[in-house]
């Protein structure tokens, strides 16, 4: 079976969603399941609902407004009787009716059943569509055979329990899912982290044993850098498992961190294409003679510089590491960096549930601490250290990293 992953782009209006059906016409649509993202920038207007709720402003305004977007979408697509406009109408009504009879105040638990309908609507769409121009399909509700904890927005998978239900899917028809949902015990939504469509495809791709998984972007590929930001980067064709993870893990925007362990357990190859120009080869990961290993470049912004010191001038023992990093895992706090002397520690730190307050307070009872905001983690992959004086050119480098083939800093 083969798994292919369409993310928002590639479904953000009726002329995007008419493409991916091009796409699949060019790759073949037999024993195919479909992973498919929220449409354009919905997942953002639906986490601004969520926003609008807990202040209690206007939030059914901006509902109404992201509904008309999806119903404009459909009228691009369908005849005006067809019965996927009141299936679009249906889950609006639901996300209304959730925050007019929702009594929790966990910010983390509502953002999760409001967000996760972006998913919903979207693949609703897609699956009719092809059904329509006869892709046969089957429409499956990813929270049925994905189950999690209950750790809202970052859900972790029950993979016992997830493996014995998709394992219990028809090998030989195609379907057409959601990706970043999962729900727990109790059968609430649980997503999976921002950007957890492509973990969502390698968890499917995992356990139907899938002979390859393809993820479907505007980029040709994996590049040597985001073309957005940096120059003449050049195309990966072929990296190992490990240098996707290395690159994942230092913030290559174009693979999800966790994509790639669930692949390379089963040794399923992983492409990275483009829905443009889906005849072109793309990036392949996987086990290969012809892997490459090209200096590439990667800048996460929005991180955050935390120095700790000890009051007394003591070392920082191992005794103060646990303490640092039990906060650290209690704040949901991912360590992109560090750095230790003998009397401090410097954490570059992604606070996407902006904890870093509650953190650095806590720090503070026992520690002084330094904390640096919106500064950006630049990291040269496999650096020509003979050349690395270069990067240095009007950077503000408050601190920096070499180790035998990777240049890491932190600059504001």
């Amino acid at each position: 079976m083969k798994i292919f992953k369409f993310g928002g782009a590639s479904v953000k209006d009726a002329e995007s969603v008419k493409n991916v059906s091009m796409v699949l016409s060019s790759q073949g649509f037999e024993k195919c399941l479909l992973v498919i993202s929220a449409m354009g920038k919905t997942t953002n207007e639906l986490e601004k609902v969520v926003e609008m709720y807990f202040k209690k402003d206007n939030y059914q305004t901006e509902i109404e407004h992201i509904k008309q977007k999806h119903i404009e979408i459909a009228k691009g697509l369908f005849s005006e009787d067809h019965a996927v406009f009141a299936e679009i109408n249906l889950f609006f009504d639901d996300i209304v009716s959730f925050l007019r009879r929702n009594k929790s105040p966990n910010y983390n638990f509502v953002y999760d059943q409001v967000v996760s309908c972006g998913e919903m609507i979207s693949t609703k769409i897609v699956s009719e569509y092809l059904n329509d121009i006869q892709f046969t399909n089957q429409w499956l509700d990813a929270r049925d055979y994905i189950k999690t904890d209950d750790s809202y927005r970052d859900g972790i998978v029950n993979w016992q329990k997830t493996e014995e239900f998709i394992s219990n899917l028809n090998p030989d028809i195609c379907y057409v899912t959601q990706g970043f949902i999962g729900s727990d015990d109790n059968n609430f939504t649980v997503t999976l982290g921002r950007e957890g469509s492509d973990y969502s495809a390698a968890i499917f791709a995992y356990c139907l044993n899938a002979t390859a998984m393809t993820i479907w972007k505007d980029v040709p590929g994996v590049m040597t850098g985001d073309p957005r930001i940096f120059r003449d980067v050049t195309l990966l064709s072929n990296i190992s498992y490990e240098e996707a993870i290395e690159l994942a893990y230092f913030g290559a925007s174009v693979i999800h961190p966790k994509t790639l362990q669930p692949l390379q357990q089963k040794n399923i190859p992983f492409y990275v294409k483009s829905f443009v120009d889906p005849t072109k080869e793309g990036t392949k990961v996987g086990a290969s003679d012809k892997n490459q290993s090209e200096e590439s470049y990667i800048l996460k912004d929005n991180q955050t510089l935390l120095k700790i010191y000890t009051r007394d001038f003591s070392f920082i023992a191992e005794d103060h590491m646990s303490l640092i990093f039990n906060n650290l895992a209690k704040h949901k706090i991912k360590v992109s960096l560090m750095q230790n002397s003998a009397i401090s520690l410097a954490l570059c730190l992604e606070d996407k549930f902006l904890k870093i307050e509650e953190l650095n307070n806590e720090l503070q009872k026992i520690f002084k601490t330094d904390v640096i905001k919106n500064v950006s983690l630049f990291t040269v992959r496999n650096a020509k250290m003979e050349n690395i004086d270069k990067f240095y050119q009007e950077k503000n480098v408050l601190l920096e990293q070499i180790s035998k083939n990777t240049l890491q800093m932190v600059t504001l």
